[in-house]
């Protein structure tokens, strides 16, 4: 019901930028929170940062607070992470996800989500 499709990874040097686009499309009751994730090799997925649709609440990891914002346009029905400073560690698969329903204080739970989007890689060298 959900599809989601994310663009704008890439390569970059340590201190660098990139944004990310994540396009929706379907049922928007489904994607009433969104959110970025990111998964490394060898390690766990991991949450980003997440925002309800037509609504200003976010959430933030607090390894990207103060570095990456968040953001919509509802209009276009697009999610974006714009991520700044960027550090080596910040190397990985990021992907874009969407639920209608998250408990308070899990909104940067993987697996509270339903709906992902395939990924795109970005790689940051120091």
């Amino acid at each position: 019901r959900v599809q989601l499709v994310e663009s704008g990874g890439g390569s970059v040097q340590a201190g660098g930028s990139l944004r990310l686009t994540c396009a929706a499309s379907g049922d928007t009751y489904s994607r009433y929170w969104m959110g970025w994730f990111r998964q490394a090799p060898g390690k766990e997925r991991e949450g980003v940062a997440a925002i309800v649709t037509f609504g200003t609440t976010t959430y933030y990891a607090d390894s990207v607070l103060g570095r990456f914002t968040i953001s919509q346009d509802n209009a276009k029905n697009t999610l974006y992470l714009q991520m700044d400073s960027l550090k080596p560690e910040d190397t990985a698969m990021y992907y874009c996800a969407a639920d209608n329903s998250i408990p308070f204080g899990l909104h940067l739970r993987p697996s509270q989500y339903n709906y992902w989007g395939q990924g795109t890689q970005v790689t940051v060298s120091s």
